[in-house]
């Protein structure tokens, strides 16, 4: 089974002012090092569980793929100490050890062989890398002539032609097309339920969430959060706006769940709520019914211009539908410290059975990455119930009217 242990992991890279400086310090015996330690990661500490899947975090250059790199073992770490237990498949860098000048099947052997495989045991499994990867007569064109997204369509099916114990995966899967994306996580996801332990980094948050079991965060090579997919995120998506001055906290809520806030607080929200036809607060809703989404929002700086935007959330914390009042041309200019206003959404609920949250966010334009004056996760939960329409499955309620013709005659109709 698959078992990942890292503990007191660091890597640092030897820096010299000047070229001459590290020829000298080669060169003369005993002299003083002329070098200092660039740590890009430092006391790193973990451990994945058989089975479990794991999201890594974090903006550029946090130390991701040097991570990755040391626990697969194409970088070796300054200090610490990383356990592996299980057969690792790893895809990392786009058709990394690619030639391009061989063919996609030599090319697909030779990768076969470095994750441990017999060629005759790779030539019994090419049948299905061909079917999965799809690429056509290009299997015996060379690599040269491939596009990225023919490399990666490749390089995943080689490394995943057997079920291995542990699969490792960079931001390879963001390259080609949508079609083939939703082919590997459907692979990925069918490794998962088969026990495969799995770890993952990528920038696309519904992947994160609707894969891993947990997250980490990585800042300044550090480990700065570990824990449920959706609060790591919710603290990445508020530290990436971070400016000075800016406060971002996190605050248990009375149902266990994790709120994060930010913002640098020029203005704030009062409160939100979820209104029927008749004007009462609810906290749930029939499908199709009418609701109003109220929200109540304070000056407290004069500011030149104040977006606000809200985004519905599953109990995943997968974004269901997300609209802002610059994207409606609402935004509002010239606001004065101690004005306050409120807001009000209309809409006919449109989702299915289940448990929803609203996020807000309070900005200049029309990303809170830009003057984020709050961002607040958890602003209001509420719950979804269907008492009045067909017991249909999924997230989105879409009122299909269905016809049913038998040689140009109607047999039925029906409009839910």
């Amino acid at each position: 089974m698959g078992h990942i242990r890292v503990t007191g992991l660091g890597k640092a890279y030897k820096q010299y002012p000047t070229r001459w400086s590290r020829l000298a310090e080669w060169l003369i015996p005993f002299s003083p090092l002329r070098h200092h330690q660039h740590w890009v990661l430092q006391d790193v500490e973990f451990e994945i569980a058989p089975g479990e899947a794991v999201g890594i975090v974090g903006v550029n250059g946090a130390g991701k793929s040097t991570l990755l790199k040391m626990i697969t073992g194409t970088t070796q770490p300054t200090c610490g100490k990383i356990e592996l237990e299980g057969r690792v498949a790893a895809l990392l860098e786009l058709g990394m050890g690619f030639h391009p000048d061989f063919t996609g099947r030599q090319n697909a052997i030779m990768a076969g062989q470095l994750l441990g495989m017999q060629v005759d045991e790779i030539e019994a499994l090419m049948p299905e890398i061909e079917h999965f990867a799809e690429i056509g007569e290009a299997i015996d064109h060379p690599v040269r002539t491939y596009s990225s997204g023919m490399q990666m369509r490749l390089a995943f099916s080689v490394a995943t032609a057997r079920r291995p114990d542990i699969l490792i995966v960079d931001e390879a899967l963001s390259v080609g097309d949508a079609y083939f994306q939703h082919k590997s996580f459907e692979r990925i996801r069918s490794f998962r339920k088969a026990g495969t332990t799995l770890l993952i980094v990528s920038h696309d948050r519904s992947a994160i969430q609707a894969i891993c079991d947990s997250a980490i965060l990585l800042k300044d090579g550090r480990m700065a959060m570990h824990g449920k997919p959706e609060a790591v995120l919710d603290y990445y998506n508020a530290m990436m706006a971070e400016r000075e001055g800016q406060i971002v906290r996190q605050e248990m809520l009375a149902d266990g769940e994790v709120q994060t806030v930010s913002g640098t607080g020029e203005a704030g929200i009062l409160s939100v709520r979820l209104l029927d036809e008749n004007e009462r607060s609810i906290d749930a809703a029939e499908v199709g019914q009418p609701v109003v989404l109220e929200v109540q929002v304070e000056v407290r700086q004069d500011i030149e211009r104040l977006v606000l935007g809200f985004i519905l959330k599953d109990r995943l914390g997968q974004m269901m539908y997300g609209i802002n009042t610059h994207r409606q041309d609402k935004a509002l200019t010239d606001l004065h410290a101690g004005e306050r206003y409120t807001y009000r959404f209309a809409f006919v609920m449109g989702l299915g059975k289940g448990n929803y949250s609203v996020s807000l966010s309070l900005s200049r334009l029309d990303s809170h990455l830009d003057r984020n004056y709050e961002w607040r996760d958890y602003g209001l939960v509420f719950h979804v119930i269907n008492n009045r329409h067909e017991d249909f499955v999924g997230c989105s309620w879409l009122a299909a009217k269905t016809t049913i013709t038998r040689s140009g005659s109607i047999v039925s109709e029906r409009t839910p």
